[in-house]
């Protein structure tokens, strides 16, 4: 139960000033917090220009900002479950009793650390504009998680994938059910050979370039330098980068341009380069969905997700010669030892090299 004192006053910047308190307990060690008299509010009002901060001041990608909501939502439903329902309630021990709950109904490593990432920065976040007397998050510690070797394609499967027809999409001149009329059969075809020229691109693009699905997503049409065959594009943190891209991108990107955009084009499309079927940006669910039609059909290997086509690009590099720190620009990785996660050795080549060098092979 929250105890009533003196009513708050909230100045115009959002900031709280101090109010009068009383003690209670609350959290799973028992021990006496203050509780504030605040308003019910509390919650919408630092939730929400936290998420305006993760958005202007820190440059999140919307994904984030998304999952950081989400996970500010459950965060608050658990906090009023044990008993605390003003904000300023918030302390370490609830943080540490809302991961140990996610962690019993088996959240993954990875998820906990991200939760524990999150709480961390919206409690400095709260502690700074006065929404809480202290940052309670900065000794809270999540998960370690295990950095795997990714998976990736062998460059033989890299070339089946992209060189292989859409199988959602039937090649044009193909049959249509009967019973259509002739006008709307067309159309059909039209748009079906617009999505297969889409498709071809964001495989393209994703393995030829091994940009994030966020940023192919994120580019307009002057985001692309033809005569340099370079892409501008905007990463994690809202940093900048150029990538290259090869001739089979210039042909798909050629063909999408002229032939396949216009089709799905509609006057909400604007700048974007990839649209989706109601004329729209691409949004990151319709790759995924790309990639697992051709899993399903065969084409590609099961478990196949963009950010796999990202992970061969980088290991094929690496493959072919190009040192880490050119790698490393190329995915724009903040930091190196990021990267380092894709020089590991292939069965293959560790095999190759054995033979090659082993006296005992």
């Amino acid at each position: 139960m929250v105890l009533r004192g003196e009513s708050a006053e909230e100045p115009a910047d959002g900031r709280l000033l101090p109010r009068q308190r009383s003690r209670a307990t609350c959290g799973s060690d028992a021990r006496p917090v203050e509780i504030v008299e605040t308003p019910e509010s509390d919650w919408d009002t630092a939730v929400a220009g936290f998420l305006r901060h993760l958005i202007a001041e820190l440059a999140r990608s919307p994904e984030t900002v998304r999952a950081y909501a989400a996970d500010l939502a459950n965060l608050r439903a658990h906090a009023e479950r044990m008993g605390c329902s003003v904000l300023a309630d918030l302390d370490l021990a609830l943080l540490r009793s809302w991961l140990a709950s996610m962690r019993a109904a088996g959240a993954a490593p990875a998820s906990l650390a991200r939760r524990a990432s999150m709480a961390r920065v919206f409690s400095s976040y709260a502690a700074r504009r006065g929404f809480l007397d202290t940052d309670v998050a900065a000794r809270l510690v999540g998960n370690r998680t295990v950095r795997r070797v990714p998976e990736v394609l062998t460059a033989a499967a890299a070339r089946q994938l992209l060189e292989n027809p859409s199988p959602d999409v039937s090649p044009p001149g193909t049959s249509q059910p009967s019973g259509l009329p002739d006008s709307t059969a067309d159309s059909e075809r039209v748009v079906r050979r617009a999505v297969e020229l889409r498709d071809a691109l964001v495989l393209e693009l994703l393995y030829g370039s091994g940009i994030r699905v966020s940023e192919l997503c994120g580019l307009d049409l002057g985001h692309i330098d033809d005569d340099r065959r370079l892409l501008r594009v905007l990463g994690k943190g809202g940093k900048e980068r150029s990538v290259p891209f090869g001739v089979p991108a210039v042909v798909a990107l050629r063909s999408w341009r002229s032939t396949g955009r216009p089709r799905l084009m509609t006057a909400r499309s604007g700048r974007a380069l990839l649209l989706g079927l109601r004329g729209g940006r691409l949004d990151p669910r319709t790759v995924r969905r790309i990639l697992t039609t051709r899993v399903a059909a065969g084409v590609a290997p099961a478990g196949l997700t963009p950010h796999g086509l990202r992970h061969s690009a980088a290991t094929h590099m690496l493959e072919g010669g190009a040192d880490l720190r050119s790698v490393q620009e190329f995915l724009g990785h903040a930091s190196l030892a990021t990267t380092q996660i894709y020089t590991h050795v292939t069965p293959e080549r560790l095999r190759a090299a054995f033979e090659q060098a082993h006296p005992r092979a």
